[in-house]
């Protein structure tokens, strides 16, 4: 008997060819498209309705409104290019609802970060939370032995054995980043069948098939926000966290006005709405005082982070300091550095060279060449 294979389905061409490559290599394949929670495209007004949900201990966030509309994942087109697929793979093809973790566990999470002065990943969560955690429940009640999906990454196994994230083949599709989650028990039941793969030899395998999602557009990020305006997003479900405050340099001077910290990232230069002898940009995000600290491009960079709880993939912390290549953001350039695992779980980066860009919120991802070793969210 064939093992059973969940593919996770967005109506995209890269979960479709992966659908496709495990239906040729024996796999009874079931496809499921995972309906997620969504705003409205029109911004619901204030008081519109709807349940108040308390903000997380701690989170100092407003509290939130429940409101129900369509994800740009899976949207009705979506649905129709996935069940079109399935149909042409002949295998079954179901939509579950996942709207309520997902906003629980994403959305809220996301809210909650930028009322905190962080800047979130919300793609991370989702991954661990949602895909890794939701839908691998899902399969595994259904009796799969794996879940499916169509990111850019590689699994392979060390001399011990133990499971390895590596980065995908195409570099540029490379999705190893928001993986960087996962431990041993994901990714020994996770198929990543189109990593070995370039975007365009994709395109390519489902062109040959005569897939439907064969030149279909790419995906979007923050497929919750109707608008794709994350700072719109803000103002209508967390007003509180989108308070004018001041502009001021390091030393303490007021050189003007902000908008709201959540509009703000670290080495930002433009939307400053300052002028000056010289260019400045973004060093911090002061919550406390509901402050935007801006400087020249010289007191940007820093040269060392501080993580919180490290998640390592392959179950268990280095024995010590050792050296690496160190991720700061999705698309950022790896940087050669030296990782200090600390007693609490927490890890330490000190880098070769300074990072301009080293935001709280988004993830530090630990590479030693094309293997992914684990991730933790860098503190402020």
């Amino acid at each position: 008997m064939s093992e059973r294979v969940v593919v996770a389905m967005s109506g995209g061409v890269d979960s479709s060819v992966a659908a496709a490559l495990l239906v040729e290599q024996g796999y009874e394949v079931i496809g499921v498209m995972l309906r997620l929670w969504a705003e409205e495209s029109v911004p619901p007004p204030p008081n519109a309705g709807g349940k108040v949900l308390p903000p997380a201990s701690g989170g100092g966030a407003s509290p939130l409104r429940e409101w129900s509309g369509v994800n740009k994942c899976c949207s009705l087109e979506a649905i129709h290019e996935a069940r079109a697929v399935a149909e042409r793979l002949e295998i079954p093809f179901y939509v579950i609802s996942a709207e309520r973790p997902f906003k629980e566990q994403v959305v809220d999470f996301f809210i909650r970060e930028y009322a905190a002065g962080r800047t979130p990943n919300p793609c991370l969560a989702c991954n661990r939370q949602i895909r890794f955690g939701y839908l691998l429940n899902y399969a595994r009640a259904l009796g799969a032995r794996y879940l499916a999906t169509g990111h850019y990454a590689r699994i392979r196994r060390d001399p011990a054995g133990r499971y390895q994230l590596w980065r995908g083949a195409d570099r540029m599709k490379d999705q190893s980043y928001v993986l960087s989650v996962l431990g041993q028990a994901e990714l020994a039941q996770a198929l990543f069948p189109v990593g070995e793969h370039t975007k365009p030899q994709v395109r390519g395998l489902a062109a040959a098939r005569g897939l439907p999602t064969a030149s279909r557009a790419e995906s979007q990020d923050l497929c919750f926000v109707a608008d794709g305006d994350y700072r719109r997003f803000l103002r209508d479900w967390a007003p509180e966290a989108v308070r004018p405050g001041p502009i001021v340099d390091r030393q303490g001077r007021q050189l003007g006005t902000h908008r709201g910290l959540p509009f703000y990232t670290i080495g930002q230069r433009s939307g400053l709405g300052i002028g000056g002898p010289r260019p400045l940009y973004v060093l911090a995000l002061d919550t406390g005082r509901n402050a935007l600290v801006v400087g020249p491009v010289e007191e940007l960079g820093r040269d060392r982070l501080a993580t919180g709880p490290m998640n390592w993939i392959a179950g268990e912390p280095p024995a010590g300091p050792f050296r690496a290549q160190v991720q700061i953001r999705y698309r950022a350039v790896p940087a050669q550095a030296t990782i200090i695992p600390l007693p609490d779980g927490r890890a330490e980066v000190q880098f070769d060279e300074p990072q301009r860009d080293i935001t709280p919120g988004q993830a530090a991802v630990v590479y030693d060449g094309e293997v992914c070793l684990g991730s933790g969210i860098i503190g402020g």
